[in-house]
């Protein structure tokens, strides 16, 4: 049996101010850790789903980045108004959000 059924890693790599992959954290990937922290407990989700910080994901360009594990989806420009619905459709009902996803063959896992 496993601790967590799924983590959620959030990137809140920082990179300097000007570089061109630009950085989750400007775009605002700890306030996006805390409001899934704060919804799983509201919720009773904590005991099986962990929000994680996470360095950099090597998706700068798409930030702010989330991936869900074990599922390998993987969401960009994230916001923390996209916290509930992520955590309704996607961790709850199984439905990954589309509008989020990113597009990109390098982070489709299937």
């Amino acid at each position: 049996m496993t601790r967590f059924a799924k983590h959620i890693f959030i990137c809140e790599n920082e990179r300097p101010a000007g570089h061109p992959r630009g950085c989750c954290k400007e775009k605002g990937g700890p306030a996006l850790r805390q409001r899934f922290r704060d919804e799983l407990k509201a919720r009773g989700l904590q005991v099986d789903v962990r929000a994680n910080s996470a360095g950099c994901l090597d998706a700068c360009e798409f930030g702010a980045a989330v991936v869900v594990y074990p599922d390998g989806i993987w969401y960009g420009g994230v916001t923390v108004d996209d916290v509930t619905e992520i955590i309704d459709a996607h961790l709850v009902n199984g439905v990954p959000v589309e509008r989020l996803r990113i597009r990109d063959d390098r982070y489709t896992r299937f």
